[in-house]
């Protein structure tokens, strides 16, 4: 981005602008109720949240772009979500202050975005904050041309910097406009380049070759004390921790076995987990995971429950079961609409406090816990300094229940039945408090996230009521957000479903229907993921760059049409669809699909070495496409038994096809019905072994080195 901001007039006005404003001053006005704006009419908590602001606000659509152009005004594109704690301090010091919202509408079309409803054009400001910056955030306020290019681009920005801003970009449209076309329009064009590797991938000489050159350029990153990622702010990023116990499941590297024990260990004890409720923050602010950012998001607790879920079969350790039981509790307390959908978050704030909500003083909790209070204040880490600022605690364990009993001389049954009691107390207590505000709005990507987390916690627990929970939830989207053509819609409130779907609402819910089917052996949901399938690669597949779009090709066009590849705190949607290509390849033994899955691979890969830890997911479909990847199939009366005894399992490279009779057309089930008999085949790349009468004899035929990690629970 250097070359095309180095050298202009622009540059130096943008560096003004972000270094050269006055001191913000503590001169704010509130105002009540009497305004209203354009946002009533939205459905989005965040819109609606700004709708009696007395800035002049607008969604985005075809009008409020219309209208800046007609008018000739430069736009402000302010972008945030419900559970944004800085999108509410710049809200209450600036968008609630009749001066800023003064300069705001007489020179401004002002648009408000919920970045959870439109990924689309947050990942194309986002990238031009980015790339004047060098970093972005929310909120995301974006100035741009009537024609929607940028000019300027940054987060929160207290009310006196931000009027200098306003009032000097104003300024310079009136007297550089030419400058201003020709700046945004180079900006425009960075954001148009694909990011995908356009140079020659380097040749390995194996996948083993691959992952270690990867590996050795991952390592050094990695904290090694606390877990994650060395640095201050530590955020979750499962797929990071999925990709490193197939990895480990693969090649058995124990150091990274204890890493990812070690980081998800500090997860679930800390702060950033609720100790008392349950269920996750989005990160902690600290090394130690102990200061959360207060938000608990769906997709964050779906993808931690798919996680622990996994750890649990992979190391038989019950504090990982625990934390998939109390994680979906709290979803189904908190998160969990009526008509069986998700809800998309809890703030951070109440009234108008961080994390006020989940906080302790000492005497609080002395006061209520009586004798039991000086143990439980020392298992959770709580004193009357405070562990955190102004005398507050977080709570949080620094040992195991085990090694904390043995200290104190206790047994374990006698601490659980204190720690059980005082956890009530402290929970019935909390629940008199203002609650954080929910964000009722529900998003089908996060929702098939969750469903592949019933599925998940099924497999580890066969509690039937996870795996309803999970049919509930594929049975409202396809009645509420798909039609029967099996286009998406990626929002659902108040009975409306009227934005068009991205692509990571089909990749996830291909992913989900796809682990639905497994669990289930109900054929709808293959053919659902199959019809999904099929849409978008006739409205979202790229052959020039043999890459997914994100948007549809029936959208109205943004000012660029971006792919999304890095893998973040949410696998990135091609990714997701490359891994969904191979499973439904070697299912329905579709060439096509595969070719894609190894195209879109190949291209990647380069990126995988240099930046590992934002392409984990890349890594794995890397793995399943080149590795031993097992297609696993059961025939016979007794097929969902011995499916059930997988499920204890953790055996990450197969797909598992399953029928109790003969009637199943998948190539991979085809010819193998014996009446009476209940056999199981293990495939690779179609070629199949012997058949065999139990799941211990089917484990025999994987590779040795897989089955050497299979820990069998009789």
């Amino acid at each position: 981005m250097q070359k095309y901001i180095s050298t202009s007039l622009l540059f130096s006005i943008l560096i003004l602008l972000l270094c050269g404003c006055p001191s913000p001053k503590n001169t704010k006005n509130m105002t009540d109720k009497k305004y209203t704006n354009h946002l009533i009419h939205e459905t989005s908590p965040y819109l609606l949240q700004h709708a009696h602001n007395p800035v002049n606000w607008y969604a985005w659509n075809t009008a409020s772009l219309e209208k800046a152009k007609k008018e000739n005004k430069l736009i402000v594109i302010s972008i945030g979500y419900a559970a944004c704690h800085w999108c509410h301090v710049m809200e209450h010091e600036s968008f609630e202050d009749t001066g800023v919202a003064s300069v705001m509408n007489h020179h401004f079309v002002n648009i408000k975005i919920d970045r959870e409803e439109r990924p689309d054009i947050d990942q194309i400001y986002m990238e031009a904050c980015q790339a004047m910056n060098g970093s972005g955030g929310w909120p995301l306020n974006v100035i741009a041309l009537p024609n929607g290019k940028p000019i300027f681009a940054g987060t929160y920005f207290p009310r006196d910097r931000w009027i200098y801003i306003l009032e000097k970009l104003q300024d310079s449209f009136a007297e550089h406009k030419d400058d201003l076309y020709a700046y945004a329009d180079s900006v425009t064009n960075y954001i148009k380049e694909p990011k995908i590797n356009k140079g020659e991938n380097k040749k390995y000489d194996s996948t083993e070759a691959f992952i270690d050159t990867m590996m050795l350029n991952w390592i050094p990153s990695m904290d090694k004390k606390y877990g994650a990622s060395i640095g201050g702010n530590k955020f979750p990023m499962p797929t990071n921790y999925d990709f490193l116990l197939y990895y480990n499941y693969l090649y058995r590297d124990d150091k990274m076995f204890d890493y990812v024990k070690l980081s998800i260990d500090k997860m679930c004890n800390g702060g950033i987990y609720d100790q008392l409720g349950g269920g996750f923050a989005r990160y902690s602010v600290d090394e130690r995971w102990l200061v959360p950012h207060f938000e608990k998001m769906l997709y964050d607790n779906a993808q931690l429950v798919s996680l622990y879920a996994d750890a649990y079969r992979a190391t038989g350790n019950k504090r990982y079961a625990e934390i998939v039981e109390q994680t979906i509790q709290f979803i189904e307390k908190e998160l969990t609409s009526k008509e069986n959908g998700f809800y998309s978050s809890l703030d951070a704030d109440s009234e108008g406090e961080e994390g006020k909500y989940y906080i302790w003083k000492s005497d609080e909790i002395e006061n209520l816990l009586g004798n039991n209070a000086s143990l439980v204040t020392e298992f959770y880490g709580i004193n009357p300094p405070g562990n955190w600022e102004e005398g507050k605690n977080i709570l949080h364990r620094e040992q195991s229940i085990k090694k904390f009993s043995s200290t104190n001389g206790i047994s374990i049954a006698e601490f659980n039945k204190i720690l059980d009691e005082s956890n009530a107390l402290l929970l019935a207590e909390r629940e008199i408090r203002t609650k954080p505000s929910l964000d009722d709005k529900i998003i089908v990507a996060w929702n098939a996230l969750m469903i592949k987390a019933y599925v998940d916690a099924y497999k580890i627990s066969h509690n039937k009521a996870y795996l309803d929970k999970a049919k509930n939830n594929a049975s409202f989207i396809m009645m509420k957000c798909m039609t029967k053509e099996y286009r998406l819609n990626r929002n659902y409130k108040n009975g409306k479903s009227n934005i068009n779907a991205y692509l990571d609402d089909y990749a996830f819910c291909i992913e989900s229907f796809i682990s639905l089917y497994e669990s289930t052996l109900e054929s709808r949901y293959l053919t659902m993921a199959r019809g999904m399938t099929d849409y978008t690669i006739t409205h979202f597949y790229d052959n020039n760059e043999q890459m997914f779009f994100y948007t549809s090709n029936i959208d109205r066009a943004l000012i660029a049409r971006k792919h999304e590849i890095d893998d973040n705190v949410i696998p990135s949607s091609n990714s997701t669809m490359a891994i969904n290509l191979i499973k439904l390849g070697k299912i329905y033994d579709q060439k096509a699909y595969l070719q894609k899955a190894t195209n879109m691979i190949e291209q990647i890969k380069e990126r995988t070495v240099s930046y590992p830890k934002f392409h984990t997911n890349w890594a794995k479909a890397i793995l399943m496409n080149e590795k031993e990847f097992y297609e696993i199939a059961i025939v016979g009366p007794d097929a969902v038994k011995y499916k059930k005894e997988l499920d204890k399992y953790y055996i990450p490279n197969c797909i598992v096809v399953a029928s109790t009779n003969g009637e199943s057309k998948l190539p991979l089930l085809s010819k193998k019905y014996q009446k009476g008999k209940t056999q199981i085949y293990v495939c690779v790349n179609k070629t199949c072994q012997l058949p065999v009468s139990s799941v211990k004899d089917a484990f025999g035929q994987l590779s040795y080195k897989y089955n050497e990690h299979i820990r069998f629970k009789e």
